[in-house]
């Protein structure tokens, strides 16, 4: 049963490491600002990949526990933590010599919200069948 979470957990992660990814580049060609010494490629992937694997371990366990309910309050918990997310590029100072702070929160805060959209859309293809 693990199993089929972990998968989830490892291809929800690689997708949005991959959107986050492609949106840093984006990002940067728009604006020509380079935030790499504060968010860079590795950090966006393992960041992703990291929040994704909690959170394929937060609904295995759920699923043990709740049984029926698990998924409502996964969906619940893992939606309210990822907007709650998006409070933390807007608070980080950045260092001094960074150009243009302001624009940073435009690349990171949807960042935040990349593993639960990535999570969503690939959730149909690990739902039990009935």
């Amino acid at each position: 049963m693990f199993k089929r979470y972990f998968i989830h957990g490892i291809v929800s992660g690689i997708v949005a490491a991959l959107a986050a990814t492609i949106y840093d580049r984006v990002y940067y060609f728009i604006t020509y600002v380079d935030y790499s010494r504060v968010l860079n490629v590795p950090r966006i992937v393992s960041l992703n990949i990291l929040f994704c694997m909690i959170a394929a371990f937060l609904n295995w366990f759920l699923a043990i526990r709740l049984k029926q309910r698990a998924e409502v309050v996964f969906n619940f918990i893992f939606s309210t933590l990822s907007v709650g997310l998006m409070i933390i590029p807007i608070s980080i100072p950045l260092p001094l010599d960074v150009g243009l702070p302001e624009l940073f929160p435009g690349l990171a805060v949807p960042m935040a919200l990349f593993p639960a959209l990535s999570w969503y859309t690939i959730a149909p293809f690990f739902r039990e069948r009935k």
